[in-house]
C-alpha cells in the first residue's frame, strides 16, 4: 500500500511539473539522422516560442485591454487553452452523462486539480444553459498524455465518437446562443467546417420541437473546402438528423435559388411551390480570419502572426457578411463572428456593412442576454497598420498603399481629406473621388491642423458588439455581433480590389492574403467567379497552415458545368483518385428522389411501416440515378424536401455534399436465397423510424441485450431467455430491431427507448452497430443494473458465430 501511495504522489508530481511545459517541439531537425544531432548535455525538446514583438505592439496600440491588464492578458495567452466540451442535449443519455460528470469526475479529478494549483478540475460553464457545457483546467494535450487523466480521456473519446458530447472550444459555443433559433427556422451556417457550431444549431432546432416529431426547420451547412466539408459531414453525422443539407460553395457566392415565373412555366412547374427562393430566418457568418484568438491552442500562430494577415482578409469578410445579409429574410438575424482580436477584421467589418445597408440592418443590443458570460463592448476607434506604419485616417495612407489599405478599414469609413484637398473639393462642387471610387461630400471633412493625424471615432453603435478576452474567463478570444434585417437591402454593387495571390505560410511576409474579385448585388443572385481561398484559423479545429485548393467554376443557370479546375494543396498533390462525374457538379454524386414504388413498398411491408404515420414517398433520396445500383437510401424532412424540389426547379444550383439521414442500406446474406427486403435499417436512422416499425421487432430482457452487445452475435439456442430465441427463429431472414424491455410487449417507444439494429441470420442473431456504440451502451446499462452477471452464453468465445456468419455487406 505504501508503494501505491508513493507511485500516486510520483505521478502527480510529474503531472504538476509538466503542466507548465506542454508546448514543446523537437529541437533537432527531423530530416537529419538522430546520431548527427545527439548531444548528451542538451534536451531533445524546446518550448514553442510564445513571443512576437509585432503582436504586442499592435494590440497595445489598439487598446483592446487597459494598460494595467496588459501583463495578465499576455500571461494567459501564453498558457495552453483548457479543454471544453458540450453534452448533446438531444442524446437519450444526456442526464446520465451530466450525472457522471457531477458525481464521478468532479470528485475523482480533484486531486490532480489541487496538485496543479486549481480549485476545480472540471466545472460547468456558468453562462451555458442547463449545465450542458463544461470547462476543464487541463489542456487537451494534458488530458491525452497523462496517466492520471487516462480514464477521463477515454470517457471523452468514447462519448464524443458516439455523439453524446462534442469537444469544442468554450468561446466557439457562444454564437449559436445569441442567434435565437426556433424549431421552424431555416438556418444557414455559411462557413461551417469543422461543424461543432452546426451540431449546436441542430441541437437547438431538435430540442425545441415537440417530442417524437421532426422539426419544421432545417440547417444548411456550407463550406468552400471540400476536405473540410468531409469533416463537417462526419461531425454532424453523429446528430442523426434528417433536417440537414451540407453544401460546398464559396460563401460569398452561395446561390439564392430564385425561381422566376418564366422558368417555372418552361418546366411546367406550379407557381405556388412551397418555396420559390432559398432564404433564411437565421444566418451564422463565422468568417475566415487571422485566428489570433486561438493562440492558446495553436501556439504556432505566435511565430507567423503579422498585421497584414488581418488586412488581407478584410474585403473577403465584408463580402461574406453582405452575402449572408442578402440571403436573410426581413426580420431575420445574422451573427457575424471571428476568432480574431483584430478590429480591422471585427468592428471595421461590422461598421462597413452597417454603412452599406443603411437603415435596413441594425446592430442588436444583447447586453441583457447570458449575463454570466463576461464580454466587453466593441471598440469605436482603432488604427490601421501597414508596412510598418500606423494610420489613423484614410487621408494619411499614401496613394501607392491604397490598394492594400481600404477606406472601409477605418472607423468613419470615409476619405477624410486635409485642408488643401478640401479647397479643391469645394471648387469641384464639394465632392471628392477617392482612389477606390468612394465619393464623399465636404460634410465628411474634419477640420484639422495640416499633417497632424486625425483620430477617427465611429458614430455607429459598435459598443453593441461583443469582444471576449481570454483572461476574463480563462478562454480563447472571440468577436461577435448580432445583426437584424429590418427591411430589404438597398440596391448596390460592390467590386473589391483584387489582390496579389500569396501564401500566408510566410510569417514574416506583409503581403495580403488573397481576396476575390466579384460583383454582389443585394437580394439578387450572385455571379459565379474565380476566387482564391484563404487560410482559416478556425476556433473549432486544430489544423495545418498549408494553402488549400483554388477552385474555379464557370456555369450558367440551368446548364451543366463546362469547366472546373481544382489545384490541391501540396499534401494532396500526388492524389490521382478519379473523381466521379454523374451529376451537374464534378466530384459530387447527384441527389435523386427515389420513385421506385416496388422498392419502397417492399421496405414498408417488411418493416410494417404505415405511410400515413411515417410517409416514405417523396421523402427518400439516393445518390445514384440507377435504382438497381442504389446502396444507400436517405430520409429527408419536409423542409429539406422543399429545398431539394426548389433546387431541381432552378437547375441544381446547390452543390450538395450530403443530405438527409441515412435510413436504409443494401444488405446481402451469405446464406443465399431471396429475401423480402434487401435493405437494412441503419444505426443512424433507427432512432427516427423506430416508433413506426411494427414488424421484425424483438423485445429483449436485460441479460440477453447485454450479451448481444458484448459478444456481437448469439446462436438461437444460446439465448438466456428461450422464448426470445424462438421468437428470433420466427422472424424473416434479414434485418430486425431488438428493443430493451423489462418483460412487457410491446414497449411504448419514446425518447428513452434503447434499441439496436440486428441481423437475423440462418443460425444466429448478430448486432449491426459499431463497437464504440456497443461499448457505450454497455457502460450506460452497467450503471442501471447490478454488476453480477445474469446467465451465461455458451460458446461466447467465438463458437456462437459473429456478424460475419450472419451477413455480408454489399
Amino acid at each position: 500500500m505504501g508503494r501505491g501511495r508513493h507511485r500516486g504522489r510520483s505521478q502527480r508530481k510529474h503531472f504538476k511539473e509538466s503542466r507548465e511545459n506542454v508546448w514543446k517541439r523537437p529541437r533537432t531537425d527531423p530530416t537529419v539522422d538522430a546520431s548527427d544531432n545527439a548531444v548528451a548535455d542538451k534536451p531533445s525538446w524546446e518550448p514553442i516560442l510564445t513571443d512576437n514583438p509585432n503582436f504586442e505592439e499592435y494590440y497595445k496600440e489598439q487598446g483592446i485591454v487597459r494598460a494595467e491588464e496588459w501583463d495578465v492578458f499576455m500571461e494567459i495567452l501564453r498558457k495552453p487553452l483548457p479543454a471544453a466540451f458540450r453534452v448533446n442535449s438531444n442524446s437519450q443519455f444526456c442526464d446520465d452523462i451530466i450525472s457522471i460528470l457531477e458525481n464521478d469526475f468532479v470528485k475523482s479529478l480533484q486531486a490532480e486539480a489541487i496538485e496543479g494549483g486549481e480549485l476545480e478540475a472540471i466545472k460547468p460553464l456558468p453562462w451555458y444553459p442547463k449545465n450542458l457545457a463544461w470547462h476543464s483546467n487541463f489542456s487537451r494535450k494534458q488530458i491525452r498524455k497523462h496517466k492520471t487523466l487516462e480514464r477521463f480521456h477515454e470517457f471523452l473519446k468514447l462519448e464524443n465518437e458516439v455523439g453524446n458530447i462534442t469537444r469544442q472550444e468554450a468561446v466557439s459555443m457562444v454564437p449559436p446562443l445569441f442567434l435565437d433559433v426556433h424549431p421552424d427556422h431555416f438556418v444557414l451556417d455559411m462557413c461551417a467546417a469543422p461543424g461543432s457550431k452546426t451540431f449546436q444549431l441542430l441541437e437547438i432546432i431538435h430540442g425545441a420541437s415537440e417530442p417524437g416529431t421532426l422539426p419544421n426547420g432545417m440547417v444548411v451547412a456550407n463550406d468552400v473546402d471540400f476536405q473540410r466539408s468531409n469533416l463537417l459531414i462526419h461531425q454532424t453525422k453523429r446528430m442523426c438528423t434528417s433536417n440537414l443539407i451540407v453544401t460546398n460553395h464559396e460563401g460569398q457566392q452561395f446561390p439564392g435559388c430564385r425561381l422566376n415565373k418564366s422558368r417555372a412555366s418552361e418546366k411546367g412547374l406550379s407557381e405556388d411551390m412551397p418555396i420559390n427562393q432559398l432564404s433564411f430566418d437565421r444566418v451564422l457568418c463565422d468568417v475566415p480570419c487571422s485566428g489570433d484568438g486561438t493562440l492558446r491552442k495553436a501556439p504556432d500562430i505566435w511565430r507567423k502572426w503579422n498585421s497584414g494577415m488581418g488586412n488581407g482578409l478584410h474585403s473577403l469578410q465584408v463580402i461574406l457578411a453582405m452575402r449572408g445579409l442578402s440571403l436573410l429574410k426581413v426580420g431575420g438575424k445574422m451573427i457575424y463572428s471571428t476568432c480574431s482580436m483584430n478590429p480591422v477584421e471585427d468592428e471595421a467589418v461590422v461598421a462597413e456593412i452597417l454603412r452599406r445597408c443603411g437603415d435596413s440592418v441594425e446592430l442588436v443590443d444583447v447586453s441583457d442576454k447570458l449575463p454570466e458570460l463576461i464580454r466587453r463592448p466593441g471598440l469605436k476607434t482603432w488604427k490601421v497598420r501597414d508596412k510598418g506604419g500606423w494610420f489613423t485616417s484614410y487621408k494619411d495612407v499614401p496613394q501607392n498603399r491604397r490598394g492594400g489599405v481600404l477606406v472601409s478599414m477605418f472607423p468613419s469609413g470615409k476619405n477624410l481629406t486635409d485642408s488643401t484637398q478640401t479647397t479643391q473639393n469645394n471648387e469641384n462642387g464639394g465632392v471628392n473621388a477617392s482612389e477606390d471610387g468612394c465619393k464623399e461630400t465636404d460634410k465628411s471633412v474634419v477640420d484639422a491642423i495640416p499633417d497632424e493625424p486625425v483620430v477617427e471615432v465611429s458614430d455607429l453603435s459598435l459598443e453593441r458588439c461583443m469582444r471576449i478576452i481570454p483572461h476574463d474567463q480563462n478562454t480563447g478570444a472571440f468577436f461577435i455581433a448580432v445583426l437584424q434585417k429590418v427591411s430589404h437591402l438597398p440596391e448596390f454593387q460592390e467590386k473589391p480590389n483584387p489582390r496579389k495571390h500569396s501564401s500566408t505560410k510566410n510569417a514574416d511576409s506583409t503581403e495580403k492574403a488573397p481576396t476575390e474579385e466579384a460583383v454582389v448585388t443585394a437580394d439578387a443572385e450572385p455571379v459565379e467567379s474565380p476566387v482564391a481561398k484563404v487560410i482559416e484559423a478556425d476556433a473549432d479545429v486544430e489544423k495545418d497552415d498549408s494553402l488549400v485548393e483554388h477552385e474555379k467554376e464557370k456555369n450558367t443557370e440551368g446548364e451543366a458545368i463546362k469547366e472546373e479546375k481544382e489545384a490541391n494543396s501540396s499534401s494532396h498533390a500526388g492524389d490521382k483518385r478519379k473523381v466521379p462525374m454523374q451529376g451537374k457538379w464534378k466530384g459530387f454524386d447527384p441527389v435523386v428522389f427515389l420513385k421506385d414504388e416496388t422498392l419502397i413498398d417492399s421496405v414498408k411491408e417488411f418493416y410494417g411501416i404505415r405511410d400515413e404515420s411515417f410517409p416514405l414517398y417523396g421523402h427518400l433520396v439516393t445518390r445514384n440515378t440507377d435504382t438497381s445500383s442504389v446502396k444507400r437510401i436517405y430520409y429527408v424532412s419536409k423542409s429539406v424536401k422543399e429545398v431539394l424540389q426548389l433546387n431541381f426547379a432552378v437547375g441544381q444550383q446547390l452543390k450538395i455534399a450530403s443530405v438527409g439521414l441515412k435510413m436504409f442500406e443494401r444488405q446481402t446474406a451469405k446464406e443465399g436465397g431471396s429475401k423480402p427486403c434487401s435493405f437494412r435499417i441503419s444505426s443512424e436512422g433507427l432512432p427516427v423510424i423506430l416508433p413506426y416499425i411494427t414488424k421484425q421487432v424483438l423485445y429483449s430482457p436485460m441479460a440477453d441485450f447485454k450479451h448481444l452487445l458484448e459478444y456481437k452475435s448469439i446462436k438461437f439456442p444460446d439465448f438466456v431467455n428461450k422464448q426470445l430465441g424462438q421468437k428470433a427463429i420466427d422472424l424473416v431472414l434479414g434485418c430486425c430491431v431488438v428493443i430493451l424491455s423489462d418483460g412487457e410487449e410491446p414497449v411504448e417507444v419514446d425518447a428513452s427507448t434503447i434499441a439496436i439494429s440486428c441481423w437475423r441470420g440462418k443460425n444466429s442473431l448478430g448486432v449491426m452497430v459499431t463497437s464504440a456504440d456497443c461499448q457505450e451502451l454497455l457502460e450506460r446499462l452497467a450503471e442501471r443494473t447490478p454488476k453480477t452477471e445474469v446467465g451465461s452464453v455458451n460458446g461466447s468465445n467465438g463458437d456462437s458465430g459473429g456478424p460475419a456468419d450472419a451477413m455480408e455487406t454489399a
